[in-house]
């Protein structure tokens, strides 16, 4: 089956779109991915989303207006990775698309909610292509947060015999899948979200240089600077640190106006521009080894996808932090870190039309496992139907990556 893999992530930099092809045999599947690129934003669509997000409240015109506006750009997404590939749309079986998250609520006390938009109904017919969407709020139903969800693929692709791994993601927002080997059968896999990932980095330098650039490229600006350990110290001390998984975050909590803060408190305490970036890149990286310090056991290695496995400073850092660990990214499982998280919502989507639950409940705090996502008919569904029912009906227990042969372009 071909699936073409759809995300925005928590930093709004691109869309992120993968092309897969699953098939499976017995218990296991076989996945080759065929192609990937980042595709940008056009017509002012990501200055549209920005203004949704905390501390920012759109109004209901203004969102109704982006998630059909967003349901043109990830259709163009998708229709741009195939043709990147030279594979035609009816050749396509299925997008899932993950859409992007513009709220995302768990805090104790609130109304447990989560929004990702991004009509799916415009991709169905801009593509003519089956579509999956809206994954999160099922495993919500159920008593989950939603949060994190590729866990699944971890699960199925990353466990290892004999080691200890954690699979730590550092998008926006930096979130941890801890697989003890499969040796280990009375250990569970854990996963929640260790705090921000890229997003304050990102948003100090968009401040601090006037918009001139949006993140700190390849560590240039945290390489230059220095770290000031108290207000390190004092920035441990977020609330949200000390809450027990499973959990999970986002801009709610680390957005612009924090950013904001924390480069007011570091400028009245004589810190420079760089030192700033200094502070917040180690930032990212004791708040993701105290988490596991705090929560996991031993790990032998950490794999790291997503923007920050580019920055080689923030490794450096986190290296520095898990001297007992080696930290690696998931280039050296032959997996384009870029990549994971849209080759991951491919899976979910198939899993979703062979009425699989894809939802790790210990990830997740849901009461149960279930299928996740609504599905929104394209002109092919007939066919996909009928695929699906001639398939292999028994869930999968690992996933192989058979070939990995990506571009990663602007589109």
């Amino acid at each position: 089956m071909l699936i073409i893999g759809l995300i925005s992530g928590t930093s709004v930099d691109a869309i992120d779109a993968a092309l897969v092809e699953i098939t499976h045999s017995d218990k296991t599947l076989q996945l080759t991915l065929h192609n990937f690129l980042m595709h940008p934003f056009e017509g002012g669509v990501q200055g549209r989303v920005r203004a949704l997000m905390p501390p920012h409240t759109g109004s209901t015109a203004a969102v109704c207006e982006t998630n059909m506006l967003l349901g043109e750009a990830f259709a163009a997404a998708a229709m741009a990775v195939a043709a990147q590939a030279n594979v035609p749309l009816e050749k396509i079986d299925l997008i899932a698309s993950h859409g992007q998250t513009v709220y995302h609520q768990v805090v104790p006390g609130a109304v447990r909610s989560s929004l990702q938009i991004g009509a799916a109904a415009v991709i169905a017919e801009r593509t003519g292509c089956t579509v999956v969407a809206d994954f999160r709020l099922r495993d919500m139903a159920v008593g989950g947060e939603g949060a994190p969800l590729v866990p699944y693929l971890d699960t199925l692709l990353l466990r290892d015999k004999e080691k200890y791994r954690a699979v730590q993601n550092i998008g926006g927002i930096g979130n941890v899948t801890y697989l003890p080997p499969a040796s280990a059968t009375n250990q569970a896999v854990i996963a929640f979200d260790t705090g921000p990932g890229n997003v304050l980095m990102d948003e100090a330098v968009r401040l601090l240089t006037g918009g001139t650039q949006t993140f700190d490229e390849d560590g240039r600006m945290s390489g230059a600077g220095k770290v000031d350990e108290v207000l390190l110290n004092q920035w441990m001390q977020h609330p949200f640190f000390s809450l027990k998984p499973p959990k999970s975050t986002g801009r709610e909590q680390w957005g612009p106006g924090e950013a904001a803060q924390y480069i007011q408190q570091a400028k009245q305490q004589g810190l420079d521009a760089n030192d700033i970036v200094a502070t917040l890149t180690a930032f990212t990286a004791r708040s993701i080894a105290a988490a596991y310090r705090q929560y996991l056991g031993q790990i032998n290695e950490v794999l790291v996808s997503g923007g920050g496995a580019r920055n080689p400073v923030l490794l450096r850092l986190l290296q520095a932090e898990l001297h007992g660990s080696t930290v690696l990214t998931l280039d050296a499982q032959g997996l384009n870190p870029d990549a994971k998280e849209a080759v991951a919502f491919a899976l979910m989507g198939y899993a979703t039309v062979h009425g699989w639950p894809s939802n790790v409940p210990a990830a997740t705090g849901a009461a149960q496992a279930v299928v996740l996502g609504h599905i929104t008919p394209g002109a092919n569904y007939r066919t996909l139907l009928t695929q699906v029912i001639q398939a292999e009906v028994t869930p999968p227990s690992r996933m192989q990556l058979v070939e990995f042969n990506s571009k990663n372009t602007d589109g």
